[in-house]
């Protein structure tokens, strides 16, 4: 897999251009990683970044009376950003079969969650299954195109990383619970302490720009489903999707639905690993130089 596509390496060559005349010690060296880790992050979020803007945006300047509901221009907003992001050459092919799969995975759980109260979608569509507009699945479709291009922005790499067979067992083990526990018990936290088990050694071994950073895997999960929460009471506060709670008036969502996004981060992270396979640290050279990385 290659780390940038044709367009990302022609922005990365003018950037080391810059950067790389820059200190590389002391304050200076660390605000510009920062700097670019911020930037990195950013361009991982674009997909994602350009839904929540047009969730927010059409809140404030969708007419009521146009022939084109708010959910069907944003069902087709979505799909053309990313049929633009593929001609651009700003995604690979690999990450537009993540972003299918994630919609998939995500809309049926919508037909689920909707049908049994969950949540509602409180305006008309004509591009629906149920009571579930079809943009929905691209709110799932954003988590994995961020995962699947953070992984490959940060040329991220594993050690200590648990069998594949283990994590495919929990990812479905965890899909099954978020429809079962409206039937049967909930088995959320035997699924928290399993994720302890099995990714508790795991770090994950990322380059920012000049240096190679390391964070554990739990941390990793909880970090990203705290950003999710955020954006999800951004949402919610949007009315594109209400809980009940929040049909008489908006209120943040639950700081319990952390535990059920944080979940939602194990899956998601596992679906994408599917067309990207976890890399080991072993062996890792910088492919710009050809020399191997030092901690």
């Amino acid at each position: 897999m290659k780390r940038f596509t044709s367009l990302e390496a022609r922005i990365d060559a003018a950037a080391h251009g810059v950067l790389d005349r820059m200190p590389a010690t002391g304050l200076s060296g660390a605000l510009i990683e920062f700097l670019v880790f911020g930037l990195k992050q950013a361009w991982a979020c674009m997909f994602g970044g350009a839904l929540l803007f047009l969730i927010i945006a059409t809140k404030y300047v969708w007419p009521e009376d146009t022939w084109l509901t708010r959910y069907d221009f944003l069902f087709l907003a979505a799909l053309g950003l990313q049929l633009l992001m593929l001609a651009a050459r700003l995604e690979t092919s690999d990450e537009a079969k993540v972003i299918l799969i994630f919609h998939i995975v995500g809309t049926a759980m919508e037909i689920f969650k909707t049908h049994a109260g969950s949540w509602i979608y409180p305006e008309d569509s004509f591009f629906r299954i149920g009571a579930v507009p079809l943009f929905s699945g691209f709110m799932y479709a954003a988590v994995g195109s961020y995962i699947a291009r953070i992984s490959r922005i940060f040329d991220m790499r594993y050690s200590n990383y648990p069998p594949m067979i283990a994590t495919f067992v929990l990812c479905a083990a965890i899909y099954v619970n978020f429809f079962a526990h409206h039937f049967t018990v909930d088995i959320r936290y035997a699924l928290f302490a399993v994720t302890v088990v099995l990714y508790f050694r795991t770090f994950v071994h990322f380059r920012v720009f000049r240096f190679r950073h390391r964070l554990p895997m739990l941390l990793g999960f909880l970090l990203v489903a705290l950003f999710i929460w955020f954006a999800e009471n951004i949402g919610t506060w949007s009315r594109a999707w209400l809980y009940p709670s929040q049909t008489s008036g908006w209120t943040p969502v639950s700081i319990n639905k952390l535990g059920a996004w944080y979940l939602l981060m194990i899956i998601s992270f596992v679906l994408v690993t599917i067309v990207h396979r976890p890399k080991p640290l072993d062996g890792w050279e910088d492919e710009d130089t050809g020399h191997r990385k030092q901690d």
